[in-house]
């Protein structure tokens, strides 16, 4: 992954654990939300996050844990949207309660870095 990535203007699309383990070292606070294909919570999220991306210095991500078990595994993914927030490369919080409105999940991230 390269660096243009980071802090990117829209949400950065992650293919695996690989890319997930790269962006965490290369970025300070990175919010990454864990989605499944033809989730409609997920599907409502996007533009949330594209705000979050445009409008935080907050790096954001998504990642499809369906086809990597070591990520369903790692992160305890028990439900969509899960939402973790990394600094410095370790998760400091997370949650998965459905919809998240921009504001709201902004003020969590700042209680969280």
């Amino acid at each position: 992954m390269s660096s243009d990535h980071v802090q990117a203007n829209r949400p950065v699309p992650l293919a695996d654990e690989s890319e997930l383990d790269d962006l965490l070292g290369s970025s300070g606070v990175v919010l990454v939300e864990f989605y499944t294909e033809g989730c409609g919570i997920c599907q409502s999220m996007e533009p949330v996050l594209g705000v979050l991306a445009r409008t935080t210095d907050v790096t954001v991500a998504t990642v499809n844990p369906r086809d990597d078990p070591v990520l369903v595994d790692r992160f305890q993914v028990q439900s969509v949207p899960l939402f973790v927030l990394f600094v410095d490369g370790d998760p400091v919080a997370r949650r998965a309660d459905g919809f998240v409105g921009a504001d709201e999940l902004r003020d969590w991230i700042d209680e969280h870095r």
